[in-house]
């Protein structure tokens, strides 16, 4: 079968090659995958940015079907469309996974980076980190399901977004916009979508085809006095920052109010930047830094999803063969996309 292969390390060394189908072991099945989404951390596998160990077949966002069972596999049936948790090799004994924390074990190794992934046609998985997807849901809407777990996991489960808070997602990409859809669902009053120039023709073009009430090019509009003005000089009451940019998280201490909470997601590839702690600590801001998805955020997002409540499929733009890997990245990387699945 072909398969998106990280072949060794540095930048670039990308190829679509032929690869032996995987037979699933003890407790695992067989997954014919149906889509599966390009995260920014395949692009930053891609640029030797992110821990891998290659050769590695990339992608760790998917929906599929099961086709096969291994040996003591017995809570799931072959021809049922599952997703799954990117939480493989766990060890299962240290305090974070004795505690639920799976998701950030020292020896977690996820598809797509520390063990082969879903861009190609099989996908073998251990059947305890898998969830059903409903008849209702399309292959296309389940394959973003992880993306918004994590959103869902960190603005709903760490940050705590409450009914009726005033919201200001910072990077209007994908994890943004889902940010800013999970906020929504959960009672935010208000949200502001703030990005900037090179993000105008295609994402604070889509933050507003979504009816988000305040989207924002800093560039025309200073965010903190916008955000001020709104709120009659208080501030925000969460603010959520998808950017990965030093300066937008800078900003962030100004944006929230007093005893406000910061819910930080997206990552700078800097070992530090410069933050305003004595401001931010005179604000008495609670910072909230999260990483991948809780157990608990993978069947309140599949629910979300499939009533409506997150129409988390409205942040995939591209549709693309695998074979067409180089456009998509390509797309992606120049801002022309949001979210391009590839179909195996």
């Amino acid at each position: 079968m072909q398969a998106l292969v990280k072949t060794q390390k540095g930048v670039g060394f990308l190829e679509l090659r032929e690869v032996p189908e995987p037979k699933p072991g003890l407790g695992e099945v067989l997954i014919e995958v149906k889509a599966a989404g390009i995260c920014a951390t395949d692009i930053h596998v891609k640029h030797d940015r992110f821990p891998y160990w290659p050769p590695v077949i990339l992608g760790h966002e998917f929906s599929g079907r099961i086709v096969a069972l291994g040996p003591e596999a017995q809570y799931y049936k072959v021809g049922e469309r599952v997703v799954g948790e990117p939480h493989t090799q766990a060890c299962g004994h240290c305090y974070l996974c004795r505690t639920g924390n799976i998701q950030i074990c020292p020896t977690k190794r996820s598809p797509g980076w520390g063990i082969d992934g879903a861009f190609t046609k099989y996908l073998k998985m251990p059947e305890r980190l898998l969830h059903r997807i409903p008849d209702s849901m399309s292959d296309d809407e389940a394959a973003v399901v992880e993306p918004t777990a994590n959103t869902v996991h960190d603005v709903v489960e760490r940050a705590r977004v409450e009914a009726g808070d005033f919201v200001v997602v910072l990077g209007p990409g994908p994890i943004g916009l889902l940010a800013a859809l999970t906020a929504r669902a959960a009672g935010a009053r208000h949200i502001a979508m703030v990005g900037a120039p090179s993000d105008e023709a295609i994402r604070l073009k889509k933050a507003r085809a979504l009816g988000f009430e305040t989207v924002l090019n800093l560039a025309e509009t200073n965010p903190v006095e916008a955000v001020r003005d709104l709120t009659g000089g208080i501030g925000a009451d969460l603010v959520v920052d998808c950017s990965g940019a030093a300066p937008a998280i800078a900003s962030a201490v100004d944006l929230v109010r007093k005893k406000g909470r910061f819910c930080a997601i997206g990552l700078t590839g800097k070992d530090s930047i410069p933050f305003p702690w004595d401001k931010a600590a005179a604000k008495v801001i609670d910072l909230f830094f999260s990483m991948s998805t809780s157990y608990t955020s993978w069947d309140r997002t599949i629910n979300l999803i499939a009533t409506g409540r997150i129409p988390a499929g409205q942040v995939v733009s591209h549709r693309l063969p695998l074979s067409q890997w180089e456009k998509a990245f390509e797309e992606l990387e120049a801002q022309r996309a949001l979210k391009v699945l590839l179909i195996p």
